[in-house]
């Protein structure tokens, strides 16, 4: 097996790093590459939806991802221990009506000791938006430093 670095156990340099591989990651919208940092057997609860284990969760991504067009994420450290990570998260796409959203969210992630994620619980609300109230434009810039997301 590969190890995934940063490995447990975590501290904040480490939680940090974590966090911004998987928001690169997952702004890739490619569900074959998002799926290699979770265990074969990775548990998830996705809003409404639980499933076990890699190949549902690119089904799940493909999905995902074929509905929210033009995809942009930002996720922050919330906190950490020895082998978990909380983050909230905000990202925003539109509908194929051309609709925005911004969806809210938490995430809770536990690590394997090769540092793939085996559990991952989100939490997520969505919220109507205006095309002009856009905040998130792709990746972020690879020399901003982490800012606090807005609440609201």
């Amino acid at each position: 097996m590969t190890d995934r670095p940063p490995l447990p156990p975590f501290d904040r340099p480490s939680a940090l790093a974590k966090v911004q591989a998987a928001e690169d990651a997952w702004n890739t919208c490619d569900p074959e590459r998002v799926a290699l940092a979770y265990t074969m057997d990775s548990v998830w609860r996705n809003r409404d939806q639980f499933f076990v284990g890699r190949p549902a969760i690119v089904e799940f991504l493909q999905d995902k991802w074929s509905r929210e067009m033009d995809y942009a994420l930002r996720k922050n450290l919330w906190a950490f221990t020895d082998d978990r990570i909380a983050v909230r998260f905000q990202y925003e796409s539109h509908d194929g009506t051309g609709q925005w959203w911004r969806s809210y969210g938490n995430e809770l992630w536990e690590f394997d000791e090769h540092g793939l994620m085996r559990r991952r619980e989100a939490s997520i609300n969505d919220v109507r938006i205006d095309e002009s109230q856009r905040r998130i434009f792709g990746p972020r810039p690879k020399d901003a430093t982490e800012p606090d997301l807005p609440s609201f």
